[in-house]
């Protein structure tokens, strides 16, 4: 499904999904956006990981906003517009098997929710994150809904009402990505996490996943309870010895 604009390469277990916009920052059109979701929806059926990234020096400098605006459309017609947005951001949190977000520059709303929706992300020293919405008047519930599992609550009110552009050691202390290395190493970084996934068996590796999808939304009993039937459900798998 790689065209000019989305690459996609696949070595061995590992899909790299990369947006190929390089000259206007890696903006997602709607159309791109619903060929992401396909990607990933179809890579996640037979990768033990998906690598997310953006060509050139920003990670994504958010959605491609074609002409002029102008007057909102009826919410029933604006509702089937935003879809796809959503259906992309569930196609990160659906996927089986964990994304990794590898984020360099900047990652400006739509870009910051994605890179917030991989299950890691891992940054170098010069990214940068922000949601700039509401200082051009945009209500943004579409990328607070990305994040809202993904950072505590004052740091997701923070970005939204300062629209601040924080650094990358300031998104690590907010937990919107998972590790800051410098630049030159952030390939090598990835690689050093691809290669401990490559040695967990595959049942481990996607039962982590389905865990952490659904217990963070259980109370803590109905967690633990999950938690031992997924232990002694994939640590009794044949798989697992092998």
């Amino acid at each position: 499904m790689s065209d000019e604009l989305i690459i996609q390469e696949r070595y061995g277990d590992i899909t790299t999904i990369m947006i190929n916009r390089a000259d206007i920052g890696n903006r997602v059109s709607d159309d791109m956006a619903l060929r992401l979701a396909d990607m990933i929806d179809g890579a996640s059926k037979d990768s033990r990981v998906i690598l997310f990234k953006g060509a050139g020096r920003e990670f994504c400098l958010g959605r491609e906003v074609m002409g002029e605006r102008g007057p909102l459309p009826e919410a029933y017609e604006l509702r089937g517009k935003i879809d796809v947005v959503f259906r992309l951001y569930g196609a990160f949190r659906s996927s089986p098997v964990p994304v990794i977000g590898v984020v360099q520059g900047k990652a400006i709303g739509f870009g910051c929710a994605l890179a917030a929706l991989c299950d890691m992300t891992i940054a170098s020293n010069d990214a940068r994150f922000q949601l700039p919405e509401m200082g051009h008047n945009i209500m943004p519930t579409m990328a607070m809904s990305a994040l809202v599992d993904r950072v505590p609550r004052k740091a997701l009110m923070y970005l939204v009402y300062s629209t601040d552009e924080i650094d990358a050691h300031t998104a690590l202390t907010f937990g919107l990505v998972s590790k800051v290395v410098p630049a030159a190493d952030l390939n090598g970084a990835v690689d050093n996490l691809v290669a401990a996934l490559k040695k967990s068996p595959m049942p481990a590796v996607k039962a982590v996943k389905e865990y952490a999808r659904h217990a963070l939304t259980m109370d803590t009993g109905a967690a633990n309870d999950f938690a031992k039937n997924l232990h002694a459900t994939i640590n009794s798998s044949s798989a697992m010895k092998s």
